[in-house]
């Protein structure tokens, strides 16, 4: 009966993991670029002394899709969209690169080229810097290009170009900021067959009314949980009114 007990207490557990999994799909379904995450459950066996007869259930974020979002029309100079597949570059507090396709990028108080959270955008030279400019384009392949303050309307400076990246997506996994980084590399090169569109953003690629029907079916299950551990408990009160003398 304990073993009845154990599974349903570790599946209600695990449960509730995975809501959280969807809430936080659901809470991000209008965040730029977002990738949605999957979660599965399977049975594990609990090694020990002895034989391993026990199992416990266990929830695993075993994917991500990463199907591109929907495109989002803003005419900002500082949107940009990778086309297809690709990654601009970044990193986090140890200086480890790591990939995003968030496009709201922006220009902080130093002149450092961001992503809309913070997020240092890499160019071919490490991080970009923007001196003061009256207009910024951003091409195709990347190229940074500004007319400087005070310049004439046809005098334009290239500053830098955006490091554009294509590594297999088989290596990919999420980090906890939500960035992607590679099991196989840790160094990304430019490929030339990645390109962006300005103006545009992608959106987020979690379906709404699929994460609204996983978390009905997983409160469901939850429930069904619950009730086999309430189950459990009145079965042993039931066997202890039995054993009395």
């Amino acid at each position: 009966m304990d073993k009845l007990l154990y599974i349903a207490m570790t599946g209600a557990r695990e449960t509730g993991l995975a809501q959280a999994k969807t809430a936080n799909n659901l809470a991000n379904a209008s965040t730029t670029a977002f990738k949605a995450d999957f979660a599965q459950f399977r049975a594990m066996p609990v090694y020990g002394d002895g034989h391993a007869s026990r199992v416990f259930a266990m929830t695993e974020r075993p994917g991500y899709r990463l199907s591109g979002g929907g495109e989002v029309t803003t005419g900002r100079d500082l949107d940009v969209s990778i086309r297809g597949q690709g990654w601009m570059v970044t990193q986090n507090e140890e200086g480890e690169e790591l990939l995003t396709r968030r496009g709201d990028l922006k220009i902080d108080a130093n002149g450092t080229l961001t992503d809309g959270i913070g997020n240092v955008i890499f160019g071919d030279g490490g991080p970009i810097s923007i001196p003061p400019f009256e207009k910024i384009d951003i091409a195709a392949d990347g190229t940074i290009s500004i007319r400087p303050v005070g310049a004439q309307p046809n005098e334009t400076a290239i500053v830098e170009r955006i490091r554009l990246v294509n590594p297999d997506p088989k290596d990919l996994f999420k980090t906890t900021e939500g960035l992607f980084k590679s099991s196989d590399t840790e160094i990304f090169d430019n490929d030339i067959g990645v390109s962006l569109q300005t103006g545009m953003l992608e959106g987020s690629n979690v379906s709404v009314v699929e994460e609204l029907s996983n978390m009905i079916a997983m409160s469901r299950k939850y429930e069904v949980q619950v009730k086999m551990m309430a189950s459990v408990e009145e079965r042993g009160q039931a066997l202890d009114r039995l054993l009395q003398p």
